[in-house]
């Protein structure tokens, strides 16, 4: 994993009040959305890449769904792994980087949500690599036919908050949509704040990305987190959701 990632810090030391922010708070209606959409039909095996406190993870594996849930984080890791027990389920847990990892067994469909990973760079990641890596990985790791929801910060959103006095000071990287801010964040110890770098993604970006990792982009469309749902783009949004999948083998 990076020396140099300011997430990994975030969301260790966040982890244990991740779940009092709002937008956790329609997972049960989202983890219906996933199955839904990734046409599941009970008992797939799913990998959650950035899987958190493993609500999506949790959810799934509730419902009968054999879950291996990925995240940088061993904070999280824990929170879910916790989540887990309380309602007795099992669902199998790696600390690893997202853009950095590799199974020994295939899965049925993939989720990648609310930014547990992708977008997220540390300082040591190369910011044109770091999220085709984390789609290659995830490609490698399904089955042929195998279906994947993302859901990625807009971009849109960035440029039209943003001026040129906010590229002249690098809060914003418009080569990359990229945002360098402070965020605060709730601890066990009180308020901390962080400086960290997110990024944003066009939808032509996403779609490029996809079809050059080998899939197959079946929607894209808006998705802000309390807000899902197959529909066209709203530029303030906060949030883009892509649905896609591994083409199957002939025969």
């Amino acid at each position: 994993m990076p020396d140099k990632n300011e997430w990994k810090k975030f969301f260790d030391e966040h982890a244990p009040k991740y779940m009092e922010n709002v937008f956790t708070s329609n997972t049960a209606a989202e983890v219906d959305f996933i199955i839904r959409e990734l046409a599941l039909s009970g008992g797939e095996r799913i990998l959650d890449v950035g899987c958190g406190t493993g609500r999506h993870a949790v959810g799934l594996a509730r419902r009968g769904y054999k879950v291996t849930g990925l995240d940088l984080s061993a904070g999280m890791l824990a929170e879910a792994r916790k989540a887990a027990e309380k309602v007795g389920v099992e669902i199998e847990l790696v600390e690893t980087d997202a853009s950095d990892f590799e199974l020994n067994r295939l899965f049925d469909a993939a989720i990648c949500l609310c930014e547990g990973a992708f977008g997220l760079l540390g300082s040591a990641d190369d910011p044109a690599e770091h999220d085709l890596a984390i789609l290659r990985n995830i490609y490698r790791s399904l089955k042929p036919g195998g279906r994947f929801l993302l859901t990625a910060l807009n971009g849109f959103k960035l440029v039209r908050q943003y001026g040129d006095k906010d590229v002249a000071s690098g809060r914003l990287d418009p080569v990359y949509l990229s945002e360098r801010y402070d965020v605060e964040y709730d601890t066990l110890d009180g308020k901390k704040s962080l400086r960290v770098t997110e990024r944003g993604f066009a939808p032509s970006e996403l779609l490029l990305m996809l079809r050059m990792t080998g899939f197959t982009v079946d929607h894209i469309g808006g998705g802000t987190a309390g807000n899902w749902g197959k529909r066209p783009i709203e530029l303030d949004e906060y949030e883009l959701m892509v649905i896609a999948h591994k083409a199957a083998t002939d025969g």
